[in-house]
């Protein structure tokens, strides 16, 4: 093994330390009733709720539902994790110390097997808890519905929109995965595609998440509660956590985005009106008030580019605002009453 190689090994075993003071997993519960959001963090040894009484919430809403009731003491694999990251954390660092790259390919096949088995066991406990429903005690029964949540990502479960990603531990030890296969390339004397490899993984983990699809007729307007229905004024915000809030025009996006804290917001998107299923950021695109075409609001539209809705607003009349503008007199833009 190089030496960078060794301290790749070791900055990897001392990440995957965070994972015993830093939550794996976060899944998100969003729905009208709950606009604030109920969710959980699954930890190396237990689960709990975002908010003290998340978890309670979420098990009497199962209980409706027919789910099981999530019990940390009931799940077996909680009570082993801490030692199996023990000894992976120490054979890290014996790997380290001792510099020989069997051992490295030995340790590194071990740790990618032990993180597989991981991931698929939560998604077949998020399927058992999904898919083994008691009928009999159920309220709510939907023929042929499931209530699995996604492993990673977004999903509609009835009037609920779950979110699963991982947390601060889960996020420390797909580094740590990562400096473990630089340090096998490197070890190999591959260095230069060992530092294209870094670079990338930098460059992926410093970028700021893009938008996803919106599902018509299924997703809320975060701001007015609206379902969705139009793919020409949708809107998006990416905030710092990783979850993504969805508009159903311009209006209420800039109003959020004007009353919400500037560094919980990691994106803004706009959809372009003249091809809904493109996304643009929120401060290039061009923004039309008063036209022809208007909004779910009744008065914003979005372009991709500033130029486009001048030219738009030439033909129809109308006037072109700049992002900036439009998030300034977000309060003028809703004050005829909204939807």
């Amino acid at each position: 093994m190089t030496s960078r190689a060794r301290w790749m090994v070791a900055v990897a075993a001392v990440l995957m330390c965070t994972a015993y003071v830093l939550p794996l997993w976060r899944v998100d519960l969003i729905a009208p009733q709950y606009p604030e959001g109920l969710g959980m963090f699954i930890e190396i040894d237990g689960v709990r709720g975002l908010k003290p009484q998340d978890l309670n919430s979420i098990n009497n809403l199962n209980h409706y539902i027919g789910m099981k009731a999530i019990v940390p003491e009931a799940i077996p694999e909680l009570k082993y994790m801490p030692w199996i990251l023990g000894v992976l954390i120490a054979g890290g660092l014996a790997v380290a110390a001792w510099g020989r790259r069997v051992p490295l390919y030995v340790w590194g096949g071990v740790l990618a097997l032990t993180l597989t088995a991981g991931l698929y066991d939560y998604w077949r406990w998020g399927y058992d808890y999904g898919h083994d429903l008691d009928e009999e005690v159920a309220i709510i029964k939907v023929e042929g519905m499931t209530y699995q949540p996604p492993l990673i990502g977004s999903k509609k479960l009835l009037n609920f929109r779950a979110t699963s990603w991982p947390s601060g531990g889960g996020i420390a030890i797909s580094l740590a995965a990562v400096l473990v296969a630089l340090a096998i390339l490197d070890s190999r004397k591959r260095r230069g595609l060992a530092a294209a490899l870094l670079l990338g993984a930098v460059a992926s983990g410093c970028a700021p998440a893009g938008p996803r699809p919106i599902a018509l007729g299924q997703d809320q307007c975060h701001y007015c509660k609206m379902e969705i229905t139009d793919a020409r004024y949708g809107a998006q915000v990416v905030m710092r956590t990783g979850r993504v809030q969805v508009f159903d025009s311009v209006e209420c996006l800039a109003a959020f985005v004007g009353s919400a804290p500037a560094e919980s917001i990691a994106s803004v998107w706009v959809a372009d009106v003249a091809a809904p299923a493109t996304f643009v950021r929120a401060e290039q695109a061009g923004y039309l008030l008063d036209g022809v075409l208007r909004g779910p609001m009744g008065r914003a539209v979005s372009f991709a580019t500033p130029a486009a809705a001048a030219a738009e607003g030439a033909r129809t009349g109308g006037v072109t605002v700049s992002w900036r503008a439009l998030v300034a007199d977000s309060a003028a833009v809703l004050s005829h009453g909204g939807h």
